[in-house]
């Protein structure tokens, strides 16, 4: 597990919730995640390929995925629905790129595919990858989120 590589991701959430949403998260403790159960209701997730191959993932519980939302469109959203499900794909892609523009920086090469969104209670996530993968849960106001990323050895 290369944190060059896993740690612009994590700073990628951040601050694309901060000038986003206008939410700042506050981190958690990483841990190595075993099980396909996601923490949240709503998830996105995105392969990656390039200097290294793996995936991307973040899951919102509820309160916190209809803060953000609100934020983003300006109007109350109190349920999970299909604009919900959109803007997280949205959310997805735009830490993604983030990170990938970060870790372009440090002459890493990293091309991404398209975020599929899955929602419901107890959902599962399947990252396709050969190496750990490294879970951070955030913290908000409104409710948590994790992000996990998973690479190859």
């Amino acid at each position: 597990m290369d944190a060059q590589i896993i740690n612009p991701f994590l700073e990628a959430a951040i601050n694309v919730l901060k000038t986003m949403a206008m939410i700042d998260p506050k981190a958690g403790k990483p841990y190595l995640k075993k099980e396909s159960k996601a923490s949240g209701e709503v998830s996105g997730i995105i392969g990656i390929t390039g200097d290294a191959q793996g995936s991307m993932s973040i899951s919102f519980d509820k309160g916190c995925i209809c803060a953000v939302v609100t934020n983003l469109f300006g109007s109350e959203v109190t349920d999970i629905t299909e604009e919900v499900k959109d803007a997280v794909g949205e959310m997805t892609n735009m830490i993604c790129g983030d990170a990938r523009r970060r870790l372009e920086a440090a002459g890493i090469s990293l091309q991404a595919g398209t975020p599929t969104v899955v929602a419901g209670h107890e959902h599962s996530i399947s990252h396709i990858h050969t190496g750990p993968c490294l879970a951070m849960p955030f913290e908000t106001p409104n409710g948590n989120f994790t992000v996990e990323v998973a690479f190859n050895d």
